[in-house]
């Protein structure tokens, strides 16, 4: 019998909501989402829904690296905001 994938929401951080909003854009499993750009994925989420949060990136993150969400606002936030500038969508 064939395993089936496994969900984002297997990762660390994500959660029914973070994984209601990646099926939305396509993004149905774990390696789905690890295969990918987080900063990627998140302007993805933000040009279908604009209400997306910053923790959304954070989470992002760090359930395809396997630490807190927290920890990844709290070390890197100054260069996730510039690399999201440097993409032109920065929050205002």
């Amino acid at each position: 019998m064939k395993k089936k994938p496994a969900a984002p929401s297997s990762l660390n951080g994500l959660g029914p909501k973070s994984t209601a909003a990646l099926a939305a854009i396509g993004i149905r499993t774990a390696a789905q989402l690890k295969a990918r750009d987080p900063f990627d994925v998140y302007a993805r989420l933000k040009r279908r829904d604009p209400r997306v949060s910053l923790n959304m990136l954070y989470g992002l993150i760090g359930a395809v690296e396997g630490i807190h969400w927290l920890d990844v606002k709290r070390t890197r936030r100054t260069a996730i905001l510039l690399r999201l500038d440097e993409m032109g969508i920065a929050p205002g």
